[in-house]
């Protein structure tokens, strides 16, 4: 029997190899392909040397602006993209960071260039002895998030771009320059994180999925997106509209200290730092000064200013570190002088985020649609119940009275979606605590000792406002201090602020991430604060 023409080749471990004619065609192939490449190679080195070979007459038109380190000031005037829409025809100069580039073939990219909240779509065509092939080559390797200078000409668009807010222009860029670059890769895109969760669910396409905690642990580059733009202009709003208000009403801003030298309202919630040889405590509130500033006659007083909680609680609405707004004034009748003005604040504070903030608004929407916060405007005012008529409703609705000697979040929320229901709003308030809730501080109602002259306020169904009409007797508010187990003693500079005499007053304490984050629906405080600190995050 004769052998096979082409016997396969033995491995030394007995294993059969390649025959001797697969190896003629592996050597061929891998002979093509380095033919292949080097082909490639040299029609790239003639492409560059063809590229280099060509004038490029945009030369000064493009490319990375030195180190700014104030070498010149030549005071060209520099605009917001809002107003590109008012400029047709004009020559332009503005500040922006590269959203998205796409190129073209190699002849024209197109940039979407964002400023804040307002972004607009931007256009490099070759163009001889205008825009050269080099120019655009490099504006199409601009990373996402870079900060660019661009100057170019404004064109009334003939219909809608719809990746952009300044809709009805597109810029035809003659200059652009690299003003910061990018170092490594961005943690996500800004495409990404300003995209609705509902549009992530609903989508056939695969979506990348931002999670809040790589949101918050990359917190820079989150911030960036026209959402956040949008909800952290409507903050400086809320707080621009309490001022507002509190001027208006002859209030004076106060700063009280945030360092205290003994653990005061509930030691379980202070934070302990060293100070020098002893131990401060963090201020959870700045309700002792505020009563303090009361006896010195100072009558009206609010704060704006940081909160310290140190409370184990990890939930979607509770920091460690918070912004209080709070104000206390003088009483001089009845306590419902001070609701009466929280309320008329509440209702000034919303109307002016709708009248004013309406073009944010509707941004934070497109990622967190929401159904409209609504209040009652009418003559009926502000829904008002005591705290026994809000126990009823719950009952009314299921709950176990035995349940509701405290309303507990659970229930909270239970009761706005009743009042909603039954009174078409998501703000109300409620009166009358029972005492045993309330901090000492407290003033009992007259008639009923087991019941407070306190209130809290309530936005869908959760408390954003705690106040009462406080004791201003300094016996009194002794022994209401050691019935609640605080020695006054510990306290003495604040017990002694009423043995001078202080006229009755009363107050409350705002959190404005909560106004916030209700206002919009965004379902989690940390979305509402800049740098938010709980439990697990004291970074960045």
């Amino acid at each position: 029997m004769s052998e096979p023409q082409n016997p396969p080749i033995e491995d030394v471990d007995g294993s059969k190899g390649p025959t001797k004619s697969e190896l003629k065609k592996q050597a061929k192939a891998a002979e093509k392909a380095k033919k292949a490449a080097e082909k490639a190679a040299k029609q790239k080195e003639l492409e560059a040397q063809k590229a280099a070979a060509e004038p490029d007459y945009s030369a000064d038109c493009y490319g990375a602006f030195p180190l700014n380190q104030s070498q010149s000031r030549p005071r060209r005037e520099r605009i917001q993209l809002a107003s590109l829409s008012n400029r047709d025809g004009e020559t332009a100069l503005f500040r922006a960071r590269v959203h998205t580039s796409r190129a073209q073939g190699s002849k024209m990219v197109f940039l979407n260039l964002r400023q804040g909240t307002e972004s607009v779509q931007a256009l490099a065509v070759v163009t001889p002895e205008k825009i050269s092939k080099q120019m655009v080559k490099w504006i199409a390797s601009l990373a996402d998030e870079s900060i660019v200078l661009v100057e170019g000409v404004v064109h009334k668009s003939p219909e809608p771009i719809k990746s952009a807010t300044v809709s009805d222009v597109e810029v035809h860029i003659t200059k652009v320059h690299l003003i910061s670059g990018v170092e490594g890769r961005l943690p996500f895109s800004l495409d990404d994180a300003s995209r609705p969760e509902t549009e992530v669910e609903a989508s056939d396409v695969q979506f990348n999925r931002v999670l809040l905690d790589t949101r918050l642990s990359n917190r820079v580059i989150d911030l960036r997106t026209q959402t956040n733009h949008a909800i952290f202009r409507l903050q400086a709003g809320i707080g621009e509209l309490f001022r507002e208000y509190l001027h208006a009403n002859r209030f004076t801003e106060i700063h009280s200290p945030k360092l205290q030298g003994a653990a005061t309202e509930s030691g379980a919630s202070v934070f302990k730092v060293g100070y020098f040889k002893g131990n401060a405590y963090l201020a959870q509130s700045p309700q002792l000064a505020k009563q303090m500033v009361i006896a010195a006659d100072f009558e009206r007083v609010y704060e704006i200013g940081p909160v310290f909680r140190a409370e184990d609680s990890n939930t979607h609405r509770h920091m460690t570190e918070f912004v209080g707004l709070d104000l206390e004034m003088v009483i001089e009748e009845h306590y419902h002088e001070v609701l009466e003005l929280l309320d008329g604040l509440f209702l000034h504070i919303f109307r002016g985020l709708r009248d004013r903030y309406k073009r944010e608004i509707e941004v934070v929407r497109l990622q967190f649609p929401a159904d409209e916060f609504k209040w009652r405007e009418g003559p009926e005012g502000t829904l008002k119940l005591t705290f026994k008529e809000a126990v009823n409703l719950l009952v009314e609705d299921g709950v176990s009275r035995e349940e509701l000697d405290d309303i507990d979040t659970t229930n909270e929320k239970r009761l706005g979606r009743i009042v909603r229901a039954k009174y078409d709003t998501d703000y109300f308030i409620i009166d009358k605590f029972p005492m045993a809730l309330r901090p000492f501080y407290t003033m009992p109602d007259p008639e009923d000792p087991t019941i407070s002259n306190s209130y809290d306020f309530f936005m869908r169904g959760e408390e954003i406002l705690s106040g009462a009409q406080r004791i201003h007797d300094s016996q009194f508010l002794c022994e209401k201090m050691r019935s609640k187990g605080v020695d006054p003693e510990s306290m003495r500079d604040y017990v002694n602020a009423f043995r001078m005499g202080c006229p009755p007053h009363g107050g409350g304490g705002i959190g404005l991430e909560r106004v916030l984050m209700l206002f919009l629906k965004l379902n989690n405080i940390r979305r509402a604060s800049l740098f938010p600190r709980d439990p697990k995050r004291l970074e960045p």
